[in-house]
């Protein structure tokens, strides 16, 4: 029963966390505290199990929020390696992308779990009240907050998956060949390159703003050493990240970098999220992917 539900358990838990290995620790205890419970009185495995999950997940988030609040540089969510089943499903893909991921990093742990279990799992305010150990009115009170918030800050996705694709292929290819003219015309003038490398690895600290900049960024990639690795021995690939097409470099023994973008309408880059602490792409470097559907 459990193993039914993992998947979805993890879906749940990474949406709410940010992070892969928050995200497995908290699977792992739901299991434990499955295992030791009376399933006799258990009605609803998949409700109960979520329910355990959500609310262990909440309160990781809690103890972790110092964490990320004293960070080197900005924080940026874990990426994983998605299935193509998530791209499938735009509601799917654009819960678990980077840019809905960093959005709900701006709102309390309380406001993301309800939100993550309302609006993306379709949850009642009853189920989510019993989950987070809270009434009722307040879950209600607290999911209004949250969709405000949200909306007021999400990004408007281009609804064309292949418009996106094609971006990402032609932003691949000249970025990989130093090709500066095509680059500045794939990004939206005031694009915004957000890198992490949470002090581990010299990355930009603050956001780097327009297209001449951030085009200049990625059309150096061929030509320098980047984390004492030469261009030469440098491997760049398309995979999919977050329910979304994205770049992962990688050198002769390890993941180096993912990048992933935000499109506007017209298909132009809005947004780059660059992951380069090697803290957080073991989930990459682990290779396998997640199925991260809400269903």
């Amino acid at each position: 029963m459990y193993r039914r539900h993992r998947n979805l358990l993890f879906s749940v838990a990474y949406r709410i966390l940010g992070t892969a290995a928050d995200a497995e620790d908290a699977v792992q205890d739901a299991w434990i505290k499955w295992s030791a419970a009376d399933r006799s009185q258990v009605a609803d495995p998949k409700a109960y199990l979520t329910r355990i999950v959500s609310n262990l997940a909440l309160e990781r988030l809690r103890s972790t929020r110092h964490k990320r609040e004293t960070y080197v540089g900005p924080w940026l969510p874990e990426p994983i390696l998605t299935v193509g089943d998530t791209a499938d499903s735009v509601t799917d893909a654009e819960s678990v992308s980077m840019a809905m991921l960093v959005v709900l990093e701006t709102l309390s742990p309380l406001e993301r779990a309800v939100f993550v279990l309302k609006e993306v799992f379709g949850f009642s305010h009853a189920e989510i009240a019993e989950a987070v150990e809270r009434s009722e009115a307040a879950v209600r009170q607290t999911a209004h907050r949250a969709r405000e918030h949200v909306q007021a800050r999400r990004p408007r996705f281009a609804a064309d998956r292949s418009r996106q694709r094609e971006a990402t292929e032609k932003f691949f290819a000249a970025s990989t060949g130093g090709d500066i003219n095509t680059l500045m015309e794939l990004l939206s003038p005031d694009v915004t390159l957000w890198t992490d490398g949470g002090g581990k690895v010299r990355q930009a600290l603050r956001p780097v703003v327009g297209a001449q900049t951030v085009a200049s960024w990625f059309a150096a990639i061929g030509t320098v050493t980047y984390q004492g690795v030469e261009p030469a021995d440098m491997h760049a690939e398309l995979v999919e990240i977050n329910g979304g097409p994205g770049l992962l470099f990688s050198g002769p023994d390890r993941v180096i970098a993912t990048v992933t973008f935000d499109f506007d309408a017209e298909g132009r880059i809005t947004a780059l999220h660059n992951v380069a602490n090697p803290d957080k792409l073991r989930a990459i470097t682990d290779g396998t992917p997640h199925d991260v559907a809400t269903r």
